[in-house]
């Protein structure tokens, strides 16, 4: 989990703004990050649930101050890698989100959402994981309500002269599964919304309702992805199949080498069935040797007309090798 973790965290810390950030403030935040750093290592690497709490108790009133200073928002805080960060492509705001585990393998999730104020002001909401007081996932919620989680990535989309924040998070969850996260985040008058409709499945197959937020749960030591992918211009993810046959036992779901994916239409993420065609037959789970995902061609994703063409050309291509032997 540590590991990933870190990856997460350097991955999603953005280039920091200095020009805007006056040299006082600069030094008062390279002071403060120093003792930061030491606080947020523990909370991730402390021995004792106790000692990783304490020190969370700690570090969340000593951020507050150091977000205070003026202009912190172009302060990247990029020796704190225990600390996922996220901007969006408009730099309105930034996202801090980490862990906290307990000794029996769960988590808390800890985070705050710092608005870019004009006169370097600290604007400021936390957030509050309820997570785990919620029997219902498919909600539409404030930060005081936030479905807890580090957020790895972040796209913006516009439409009708609103602008539309998807984030991407993870969830290490307990010792039998773990999860990756899609939802909408969105602001009503200047408050940000976790959640809403905009997880459609309305060109399936078999039509399933709209969803709030997109969660796709999994085995622990599974590896699923979930994530934007630019080239294709669309939302990827693994699809999953029980290893036991026990589809409702999220804990025993892997990925089969198959892909889904949502495209944005209309103001929503439309579901896309199928993506790629390398899966596995039905009811059959990988074994041996694990899949080497980079084998697929993830920057020339194949729909079914596409596979469809393909396979029609080759036959064609046999039946005129036939026919020319023949004569």
């Amino acid at each position: 989990m540590k590991a990933i973790f870190l990856i997460i965290a350097i991955c999603s810390t953005a280039a920091a703004f200095g020009q805007k950030l006056p040299a006082a403030s600069f030094a008062e935040l390279e002071k403060r990050q120093d003792s930061l750093r030491a606080m947020s290592y523990e909370i991730i690497n402390g021995k004792t649930q106790e000692v990783r709490s304490t020190r969370n108790d700690a570090f969340i009133p000593a951020l507050v101050k150091a977000l205070k200073t003026p202009y912190s928002f172009y302060f990247p805080f990029d020796s704190l890698t225990t600390m996922a960060k996220v901007y969006p492509a408009d730099s309105t705001f930034r996202i801090f989100t980490w862990p906290l585990e307990n000794d029996n393998s769960t988590f808390r999730h800890f985070g705050v959402i710092q608005m870019n104020t004009k006169d370097g002001s600290l604007k400021l909401f936390p957030l509050f994981d309820n997570s785990d007081f919620t029997t219902n996932t498919d909600t539409i919620t404030n930060h005081h309500g936030w479905y807890g989680c580090l957020y790895y990535a972040i796209i913006q989309r516009r439409y009708f002269n609103a602008e539309y924040y998807t984030l991407f998070g993870w969830d290490a969850n307990n010792m039998r599964s773990q999860k990756k996260i899609a939802e909408m985040l969105t602001f009503k008058d200047s408050v940000p919304v976790f959640g809403g409709p905009y997880f459609s499945f309305v060109e399936d197959t078999v039509r399933k309702p709209t969803r709030n937020r997109f969660i796709l749960e999994y085995k622990r030591d599974a590896a699923a992805s979930l994530n934007w992918n630019p080239e294709a211009n669309l939302i990827i993810y693994d699809h999953l199949i029980s290893e036991t046959g026990e589809e409702t036992k999220k804990f025993t779901l892997v990925p089969d080498m198959d892909y889904e994916g949502f495209k944005w239409q209309a103001g929503k993420w439309v579901h896309v069935e199928k993506i790629f065609h390398d899966a596995l037959e039905k009811g059959k789970v990988p074994v041996g040797v694990p899949f080497d995902k980079s084998k697929s061609n993830l920057k020339e994703p194949k729909t079914y007309d596409e596979i469809a063409e393909e396979e029609a050309a080759k036959q064609a291509e046999k039946d005129a090798k036939k026919k020319k032997k023949k004569n």
